[in-house]
């Protein structure tokens, strides 16, 4: 089993994830500011704790793949300060509760590093490669959705998803039967939480 394999096996499942109203609204320009200013929010709690995940991945991650993930982990500290900085702009409050949707995806990261880490570098990739393409598919945005296509679509962050794809090729080709089945459970979870976080946005912002 490896990642490719896993997208076209579960093609629909991964369609789900990456493609969705809400990114295609933000590509219209249509998505009204309350959904987009609830996003945004939402996600800031969750990159949050996202990073905190990254952090105890390297716990578990053999020293080959130190590079890969502290490069994610800087990458992740910019982006918390970019989230305060548009936060600050929109006039948005980042210390509210989390949306349920968004409660279950950190617990559900929270409990990824207590599995093997096969599994663990598995979620990473998909987690980043599913901004990756969600926000690239669509296309060139108008403004001011064209600051966060550019964000996680551009062709840096491209890159750095491929490495983390190769870095979770590497250890589950060399994984067990077990936990190479347990990789397409995990791969289902994250794909139905990405497309409800999507959806999340049409929830009333707390």
């Amino acid at each position: 089993m490896n990642c490719q394999e896993l997208l076209n096996k579960y093609s629909q499942e991964w369609k789900l994830a990456t493609i969705h109203p809400f990114l295609n609204e933000c590509k219209l320009g249509t998505i009204k500011p309350q959904q987009f200013n609830t996003w945004i929010v939402q996600d800031y709690l969750f990159v949050v704790e996202f990073t905190r995940m990254v952090g105890r991945i390297l716990t578990y991650a053999p020293i080959s793949h130190f590079d890969v993930i502290l490069r994610g982990l800087n990458a992740l500290q910019d982006e918390l300060n970019w989230f305060e900085v548009k936060a600050t702009e929109r006039q948005l409050d980042l210390n509210i509760e989390k949306q349920s949707t968004c409660t279950e995806y950190c617990s559900f990261m929270n409990k990824l590093t207590e599995m093997p880490y096969p599994l663990q570098a598995t979620a990473l990739w998909e987690i980043e490669f599913a901004y990756n393409q969600g926000w690239q598919l669509p296309g060139k945005m108008p403004q001011p959705y064209n600051e966060f296509a550019n964000r996680w679509g551009n062709s840096e962050f491209t890159n750095y998803v491929k490495l983390l794809e190769a870095q979770a090729n590497e250890v589950l080709q060399s994984a067990s039967k077990t936990i190479q089945s347990q990789s397409e459970a995990t791969f289902l979870n994250v794909a139905r939480l990405e497309q409800d976080f999507w959806q999340m946005a049409y929830n009333i912002a707390n």
